[in-house]
């Protein structure tokens, strides 16, 4: 029984088994002692909507779903992508054994434009879906045909980005790219100095452009940028105090994504679900004129982004590494 509250809309509600161990998918009729079960539902909110899901057990012989977890319809639950990504449906692939996912990429331009454009949305690139080692939570990747489409390649190995330091990636169409980054910090020491900033806002958290109560950062990507910065959209990461240990928050900031107007242009943000002290953080991102998909550490977390650039268009869109915090950090 999915119970919403009183101004929420369900739809799109999908259920599927995942094996226990592996990345192999099943068929959705699979159900014994190798598998748990997923149940997603798409719920509107104000500003567009989230793909929301639970993992819990089932049992084919009373037909009953227990969730390990009850929906909250807030950002505590596990969510597909905290971008603008919307009415997925998976389903499963025998040729390969795999569970793909495919959904829904919303305008976010006004009403008027899409009228104009005589369609609106996109279908975001399809992902493989596995369940991580703890149990808890689905992983994501962009599904192996992806890389198909990968032409020209530039790497850079080592890189140190020194705090308050920004590079520009060249060799690449920038408006079409594949991005996978690494970053390695120094020895997180005791900064019992800095405050533990868990309970600071999300409209700061996620905001590429404060830096309150980081430890390093913010560091990332600057996509779809415009050769003068006023456009750009920052993919990045905050490494901040959380009570004795750390926190990896992971944003993906619209705010200058572009200067049209009547766009709407927010940030994106989540909580890395890693430890910085002993694993690095890493980044892809699939950047395609108009959409950027960011997956965090191995697809723990996905943000996908839609923005819509006036002058970072074409081959005059740049790409960019940056550090904006005080210490430096290896990419």
């Amino acid at each position: 029984l999915l119970v919403a509250q009183a101004n929420e809309m369900l739809e799109c509600v999908d259920f599927f088994p995942v094996k226990l161990m592996g990345k192999e998918g099943v068929d959705t009729s699979v159900n014994n002692a190798s598998v748990r079960h997923v149940l997603k539902v798409s719920f509107e909110e104000e500003l567009g909507g989230k793909d929301c899901y639970v993992i819990g057990s089932y049992c084919s012989e009373t037909d009953r779903f227990v969730p390990d977890s009850e929906l909250t319809y807030t950002r505590a639950d596990l969510r597909y992508d905290d971008g603008w990504f919307y009415a997925s449906k998976s389903f499963f692939d025998s040729a390969k054994n795999r569970r793909i996912n495919w959904g829904w990429v919303v305008e976010t331009d006004s009403r008027e434009d899409d009228i104009e454009k005589g369609w609106a949305g996109l279908l975001g690139l399809p992902r493989q879906m596995w369940l991580d080692t703890s149990g808890k939570r689905l992983m994501q990747w962009p599904i192996q045909e992806i890389n198909n489409l990968r032409t020209r390649q530039v790497s850079f190995h080592n890189r140190e980005l020194e705090g308050r330091s920004m590079f520009e990636i060249t060799g690449i169409t920038a408006a079409q790219a594949d991005v996978e980054v690494t970053f390695d910090l120094p020895v997180l020491e005791d900064n019992s100095r800095i405050r533990d900033a868990t309970h600071v806002a999300d409209a700061v958290l996620f905001n590429n452009g404060n830096s309150l109560g980081c430890v390093y950062g913010p560091f990332g990507l600057l996509a779809l940028a415009s050769n003068d910065l006023s456009e750009q959209t920052a993919i990045f990461f905050k490494i901040i105090r959380h009570g004795n240990g750390y926190s990896v928050i992971m944003g993906s900031d619209e705010n200058r994504s572009s200067l049209r107007e009547n766009v709407q242009k927010i940030p994106h943000g989540t909580f890395l679900d890693i430890d910085p002290r002993h694993e690095k953080i890493s980044l892809r991102c699939l950047i395609d004129h108009s959409i950027i998909e960011s997956y965090g550490a191995g697809g723990r977390n996905v943000i996908t982004s839609r923005v819509y650039p006036k002058l970072a268009i074409g081959e005059a869109a740049k790409l960019y590494a940056f550090n904006n915090g005080t210490e430096g950090v290896t990419m």
